[in-house]
């Protein structure tokens, strides 16, 4: 057994010893407590080093978690917007009025509608009464998927309606010559190309020598009935 004095610190910059019993020697030795002293440090410092990797850890779960549920966010809106915007339903068409303008029914309801993007010449034009006869052939009594239902400039409740083959209904009217593509309407370059397609070859209401387009038409039509 290791006999001698016992240095507990320091205070006020002088050592502090302890003295052991008279007879009794030391239990441990200087150096056993600088052991003892060593370990504890070390085992401080090992859980200090857990803990700082537990708390690195958990703030890399919640970015992770972040990003994944912003990622899911960006998945859904990209998913399910577009749906929302199309809103698309299915209707019944009751009746032709024009090539262009129709009474639909659906949900308990009947909607007057007019087809974006084209005006179609009107009754006592040139082929008005074709383009009537066209549209009717297509969808008359007869059940469509109605594409986004809105209002135009003028209040008007204008869609876009697909044949049970997914085209366009508006699309076969000017390839066939029976409709104008509405100038600033649609903004759809395919049906601008099918107009241009139609007028170079003469087709429908291209064949007239001097088309007047509905929207000039109308305010003509005083003068033409005197």
């Amino acid at each position: 057994m290791y006999t001698g004095i016992a240095i507990l610190g320091t205070r006020g910059g002088q050592d502090r010893y302890l003295l052991p019993e008279k007879g009794e020697g030391l239990k441990h030795s200087p150096q056993d407590y600088r052991v003892s002293i060593l370990k504890a440090g070390r085992r401080a410092v090992a859980k200090l080093r857990n803990d700082w990797l537990n708390g690195l850890l958990a703030v890399a779960y919640a970015v992770m978690m972040t990003r994944c549920i912003t990622i899911g966010l960006v998945l859904v809106s990209v998913i399910v917007a577009p749906a929302l915007a199309q809103a698309d339903f299915v209707a019944r068409v009751l009746i032709v009025h024009e090539g262009d303008r129709l009474t639909i029914y659906h949900q308990g309801r009947r909607d007057m509608v007019y087809l974006r993007g084209v005006d179609c010449p009107e009754l006592k034009q040139p082929y008005g009464k074709q383009a009537k006869r066209a549209t009717a052939a297509y969808i008359g009594n007869r059940e469509v998927v109605v594409r986004d239902l809105k209002r135009d400039r003028q209040g008007r409740m204008t869609v876009d309606i697909l044949l049970p083959d997914g085209r366009q209904i508006t699309h076969e009217l000017v390839k066939e010559g029976l409709a104008w593509v509405q100038p600033g309407g649609s903004g759809d370059q395919t049906m601008n190309d099918m107009e241009e397609l139609a007028r170079a070859a003469g087709t429908g209401l291209w064949s007239e020598p001097n088309p007047i387009p509905p929207w000039k038409w109308k305010f003509t039509r005083p003068a033409r009935n005197k």
